[in-house]
């Protein structure tokens, strides 16, 4: 393991998931509690952005692999975290309101993966 790139996971990360989390902040003070949807929002930018990121970085560009790490591991990895989603999706269940689980599910997923596509193209359209 290097220790450069161990390093640079480890900032990005501290990085990604303080972002993740002054959303959270802000998503509960905009509307509440209730349905999660700060962790919507920032599953669905954030695979965008990495979509981006990724394209630009990998698909144009040789970006050395620190700052390959810092960029896509570190602070992608840590502000698209699908762990919140994952426990919010439990709790759902676990209250019985299949209805908001389902949906709240169908929507991350699928709005994630077009959103990721989303960036793929707009970097493609904007790089050739």
């Amino acid at each position: 393991m290097n220790p450069l790139y161990l390093a640079s996971v480890a900032a990005g990360g501290a990085v990604g998931a303080s972002m993740r989390y002054m959303v959270s902040l802000a998503g509960i003070g905009l509307f509440g509690p209730g349905f999660p949807w700060w962790t919507l929002f920032v599953n669905v930018t954030g695979s965008f952005a990495m979509g981006a990121v990724f394209e630009f970085i990998a698909g144009r560009y040789h970006i050395p692999n620190p700052a390959q790490l810092f960029l896509l591991t570190g602070i992608m990895g840590g502000f698209t975290t699908f762990s919140a989603f994952s426990l919010e999706v439990v709790t759902m269940l676990e209250s019985r309101d299949y209805w908001a689980a389902l949906s709240y599910a169908a929507a991350s997923v699928l709005l994630s993966i077009l959103a990721l596509f989303a960036g793929l193209y707009l970097m493609r359209a904007n790089l050739t």
